[in-house]
């Protein structure tokens, strides 16, 4: 009886055991106002070995944790806009490819300073370079950035080191199974090129001549639908793995494949809840399989490690982007994407103890280096916005006199109006003026607000109303309103003043929610504020009434 009892947990007894932790330590991070992807690491290393014991390791957990990551690529591929690679392609591959050889160069550096042998500061140089596409993904996707222009240049930053890693790590594996016979690297590395090419070949005839017609007879069915949708990703992921590559990328590409879909937006909805609950398994297993053994005396090695990670990275990337004229707040916010390193690093660590090449202490201290730069990067990522505005005054040194996006096609209009802030309240705004036939000229940093309004032959503009700098990109010679859509005090204050210290005498308009945020953005020297929530409501009552009720 008593054996019985002391037997190891089903996978189902697993399975409930990691939701309840999970569940339990994520309302106590809520209540702390801490980023969930904290608490699930922390509630896989309470279920794991280290702390209860309750879960050594599950194969039904891996499954389910791979089965969220391929459908987190897979959603970020389907709602990709085809012109990512014509608009950030060159800057993410420079930037990628910059990243990696520096951090690289400067982290072995750093490793040899530490005391350690040459090829172990080579596997912690290496690890150093690669940051957590699922982990900044997710992150982006939470706060809505992943159609911001440094939300998809860190995405293309981010394909790029994974195809790094994956090279790397096919390049380790074939010098591991080296003998006298095999182990020819190159020959390898050859076939890979052969077998994705293929892939690709593949996908395309398939989403081009069947793909369509599938979806188009299962969309007559919501659940049929995204059953289609799902099979696709997950057949993609398990191919690209089967050919050498990784998961990730072969359900990239599936999203990919239908991202001009009619259905993408359908299938994307439906999908968002299954994708959370599966991630919840794939961050407590990052914290379920943390290896720690021979880490305890590398505290000190991987606390300066961190610190590189955390600093040295982000301001590689605004070094890289500040040299190709982009602005020091998509700099800034792309930086910020690479402070961590990947659960990639912690795989070809893991690779590198197997094949004898480091010590388990090496392997320890870039653990530590996981742990410590994954959760300060996510406090980092989730209150960029606040971040940068402290930090803004010291930033300029990474941008150039004449940036980027000032360069647009837009210089030489005069608008009557201009908006700031192009989402559903503002875009509306921009539509409706020019219709009207008043010269408006949109302003938004995002990509993808712009690119709406550009459809439409509304003159646009890159744009951000945080920057004190913005009224130097605007043509406000012959301007009479400058009107904001964004309903945040702080930022339409600011705006306000940098319009008047820039001398323009024009009128402006602001969005507020509140009464008290009215009051006091007119005590700052707006001429109108705009209360949309109140004046739809206001509209709602009256249509209502008109039809009787």
């Amino acid at each position: 009886m008593i054996d019985g009892m002391l037997q190891a947990p089903s996978v189902l007894e697993q399975v409930a055991a990691i939701l309840v932790v999970a569940a339990i330590v994520g309302l106590l991070a809520r209540l702390l106002r801490q980023p969930l992807i904290i608490g699930f690491i922390a509630a896989g290393i309470l279920v794991g070995p280290l702390a209860l014991g309750i879960v050594e390791g599950s194969g039904e957990v891996e499954l389910l944790a791979r089965l969220g990551v391929s459908l987190l690529l897979f959603i970020v591929g389907l709602r990709l806009d085809t012109r990512l690679v014509r608009t950030v392609g060159p800057v993410a591959l420079v930037a990628g490819l910059g990243q990696v050889t520096f951090t690289s160069a400067v982290g072995f550096v750093i490793a040899l300073g530490l005391g350690f042998a040459v090829v172990d500061s080579l596997y912690i140089a290496v690890g150093l370079t690669f940051s957590s596409t699922i982990i900044i993904v997710k992150l982006l996707s939470d706060k809505g950035e992943t159609n911001q222009l440094h939300g998809r240049i860190a995405i293309g930053l981010l394909i790029v080191q994974d195809i790094v890693v994956v090279l790397l790590m096919i390049m380790l594996s074939a010098l591991g199974k080296a003998d006298a016979a095999t182990g020819d690297v190159p020959m390898e590395l050859t076939a890979l090129f052969v077998r994705g090419a293929a892939f690709l070949a593949a996908v395309a005839v398939v989403a081009r001549y069947v793909l369509p017609l599938a979806l188009s007879r299962a969309s007559k069915s919501p659940e049929l639908l995204v059953l289609v949708a799902v099979a696709w990703a997950v057949a993609l992921a398990s191919v690209s793995d089967l050919l050498g590559s990784s998961r990730e990328v072969g359900a990239f590409v599936a999203g990919i494949s239908i991202a001009t879909s009619p259905f993408r937006d359908a299938i994307s909805s439906r999908l968002t809840g299954l994708r959370d609950f599966l991630l919840i398994f794939f961050f407590v297993e990052l914290g379920l399989y943390l290896d720690l053994s021979g880490g305890t005396a590398q505290l000190w090695p991987a606390a300066v490690l961190a610190v590189f990670v955390l600093v040295g990275n982000p301001v590689i990337v605004m070094v890289i982007m500040g040299a190709m004229r982009y602005r020091k707040r998509v700099s800034f916010l792309t930086g910020l994407t690479v402070a961590q390193i990947s659960e990639f690093s912690l795989v070809l660590a893991t690779l590198g103890l197997s094949l004898g090449h480091i010590s388990s202490g090496t392997l320890g201290t870039i653990t530590i280096v996981g742990i410590i730069t994954i959760a300060s990067s996510t406090y980092l990522i989730l209150y960029s916005q606040p971040l940068y505005e402290r930090l803004a005054p010291w930033l300029r040194v990474f941008e150039r006199s004449v940036p980027r996006e000032s360069n647009v096609d837009e210089q030489g209009i005069q608008p009557d109006v201009i908006v700031v802030g192009l989402g559903r309240f503002g875009g509306e705004i921009a539509r409706s003026l020019a219709e009207s036939g008043v010269s408006i000229l949109g302003v938004d940093f995002d990509t993808s607000a712009l690119d709406r309004l550009r459809s439409v032959g509304i003159p646009v503009l890159y744009g951000d109303a945080d920057d004190s700098n913005i009224p130097e990109m605007l043509p406000l010679d012959r301007t009479e309103w400058v009107v904001s859509s964004i309903r945040t005090t702080h930022t339409n204050v600011a705006l306000i003043h940098a319009l008047r210290d820039y001398g323009y005498r024009g009128r402006v308009a602001v969005s507020a929610d509140f009464d008290a945020d009215a009051a006091r953005l007119r005590s700052d020297g707006a001429d109108l504020v705009l209360m949309p929530l109140r004046d739809a409501a206001t509209d709602a009552i009256r249509m209502l009434r008109e039809c009787g009720t």
